[in-house]
C-alpha cells in the first residue's frame, strides 16, 4: 500500500511538473507571437517604400493633392537653404512651387529604415530632374513617418543636394 501511494504521489508530481512546464512554454510562445504580430518592421518598410513610390510619381504627374495628403496636419518640411515650413497649408504652397518648376523625373531609394509602431524613419538618396533645362539634382533625405487617422503619413521631411554650395557673389 505504501508503495502504491508513493507511485501515485510521484505520478501526480510528474504530471504537475509536466503541465507546469507546458503552460510556461505556451505562454512564452504566445507572448512572443503577439509582439511579432503587433509590429513588423520588414512589412512596414514595404508599406513606406510603396508610399515613397506614390510620392515620387505624384511629383512627376503634378498631383499636388496626393502629395499634400501624404503629410500629417502638423507636418514639418525642412527644405534646403530655407526656413522650416510647418503645417499642411504652408506645405501645400511649397509643393506647388516645386511642381511649378516642372518635375520630369523623381526617384528615391531607401538606404536605412528603422523605427517602432509610433514613428518610422526612412533615410535614403534621391534623384530629381526638373525645370525647362532638365536640371539633375542628386541628394539625400530623411522622412519621419507617423500614423494619423490610421494611415502612415510624413510628419517631418528634410532633404538636401549633394552638389557643392553655390559660389559667393
Amino acid at each position: 500500500m505504501r508503495h502504491a501511494s508513493r507511485l501515485f504521489l510521484a505520478a501526480v508530481a510528474a504530471a504537475s511538473l509536466t503541465a507546469g512546464c507546458g503552460d510556461r512554454s505556451t505562454t512564452s510562445s504566445s507572448s512572443n507571437q503577439g509582439i511579432g504580430m503587433a509590429f513588423d518592421l520588414t512589412a512596414m518598410k514595404k508599406v513606406i517604400e510603396a508610399k515613397n513610390e506614390q510620392f515620387t510619381q505624384a511629383h512627376v504627374k503634378g498631383d499636388s493633392a496626393t502629395i499634400d495628403s501624404m503629410f500629417t496636419h502638423d507636418a514639418r518640411v525642412l527644405p534646403p537653404n530655407a526656413d522650416p515650413v510647418i503645417g499642411r497649408a504652408a506645405i501645400e504652397k511649397l509643393t506647388q512651387e516645386y511642381l511649378d518648376a516642372g518635375v520630369a523625373e523623381f526617384r528615391e531609394e531607401t538606404t536605412d529604415f528603422y523605427g517602432s509602431e509610433d514613428l518610422l524613419i526612412d533615410q535614403g538618396s534621391y534623384v530629381m530632374v526638373y525645370g525647362k533645362d532638365k536640371v539633375v539634382e542628386k541628394g539625400k533625405y530623411v522622412n519621419v513617418w507617423k500614423k494619423e487617422e490610421g494611415t502612415w503619413k510624413i510628419y517631418s521631411n528634410i532633404w538636401n543636394t549633394n552638389a557643392p554650395p553655390a559660389p559667393a557673389k
